[in-house]
């Protein structure tokens, strides 16, 4: 085993684990520090969204459908992915921390690419939930039992956490003798392996590998997922009742293209795209779609709307009691 671990670092290369490593994002942006005082106030809206979200459908009963459990779980999900990414950019950036120790860094890769490939799985879990809506309504209630949707959750997270240990798990065989700046906002697999002076091979391999399970699969079943639920509006004869159940999905379609476009324009026009505004492209795709995704659901849910309505009326009442 040590014959084959050194001969992936080369026979002329020493085994180098830095103390830690440089953030080098947005370098040479003119006035970049208005950017980070608006990630700063997009975290807060983030953080309140969130939080009233979860809340809403914990406190509310009417609201413990399976549906809802996916969706509180992708608040949960959006939460933890701003509380991981943000506060550790700012701090980087704004107040002038670029050096991060080689653990922390790991860590702070671990969590932020578990949160992303949970927030991706979570839209899968969601499109499934309503082509069961959609495609068979009489049978909903038996094919998305709680049970089921707890399962489906539970399986998703153990496998994006099983996923990023051997990520890391690769990381940390590689050995760093020349450079330790990582051109990106945070501690981005890519742009670290790539500064490895061993072979890095397994890394690229593992890197399209996520990329296609994380990104392109789960984009793929959604599609799949809204072209079978487009034949089955087409049956419909009534056009009210047509509009009635494509509304239903208005919310969830609304957070795909957040998540998605901003990804696979990256992708589309990466090539042409300066760094700086291909880093600014990607910041932003992570920032913005957990702060817009509870503002989306609590306009364009009914339920979400109505419940929260009466938790405020309740909460009036109860002030206005004690002031009695």
């Amino acid at each position: 085993m040590m014959d084959l671990f050194n001969s992936a670092l080369g026979k002329n290369i020493t085994f180098v684990r830095p103390a830690y490593f440089i953030i080098s994002g947005f370098s040479g942006i003119l006035n970049i520090n208005y950017y980070f005082v608006f990630l700063f106030f997009v975290y807060i809206i983030s953080v309140l969204g969130n939080t009233t979200v979860m809340a809403v459908i914990f406190l509310d009963h009417n609201l413990r459908a399976p549906k809802y459990i996916a969706v509180c779980n992708l608040a949960f999900v959006d939460l933890c992915s701003s509380t991981a990414l943000v506060p550790k950019v700012i701090d980087v950036f704004l107040f002038n921390h670029p050096f991060i120790p080689y653990g922390e860094c790991m860590t702070f890769l671990f969590f932020c690419y578990a949160c992303v490939s949970m927030q991706s799985f979570n839209l899968v879990i969601l499109s499934y939930d309503r082509l069961m809506a959609i495609f068979y309504p009489l049978h909903y209630q038996v094919k998305m039992t709680h049970r089921f949707i707890f399962s489906l959750i539970a399986f998703f997270w153990l496998f994006v956490i099983a996923v990023m240990f051997i990520v890391v798990g690769l990381l940390t065989r590689l050995s760093f003798c020349g450079s330790v700046v990582i051109k990106s906002y945070f501690c981005d697999h890519g742009p670290i392996y790539r500064l490895a002076c061993n072979d890095n091979r397994p890394n690229k391999v593992l890197s399209f590998i996520l990329t296609v399970l994380i990104l392109w699969f789960p984009l793929f079943f959604i599609l799949l997922t809204y072209s079978f639920i487009s034949y089955s509006l087409a049956k419909i004869t009534k056009a009210g009742d047509r509009l009635k159940a494509f509304k239903t999905c208005t919310a969830h379609l609304s957070i795909v293209s957040l998540y998605y476009l901003p990804v696979i324009a990256i992708f589309v026009f990466g090539s042409g795209l300066h760094a700086n505004t291909r880093i600014i492209n990607l910041s932003l795709g992570s920032v913005v779609p957990p702060m817009l995704n509870p503002i989306i659901y609590a306009l364009q849910t009914r339920e979400i709307k109505e419940s929260l309505k009466k938790l405020l009326r309740i909460k009036g009442r109860s002030k206005n009691a004690m002031k009695i």
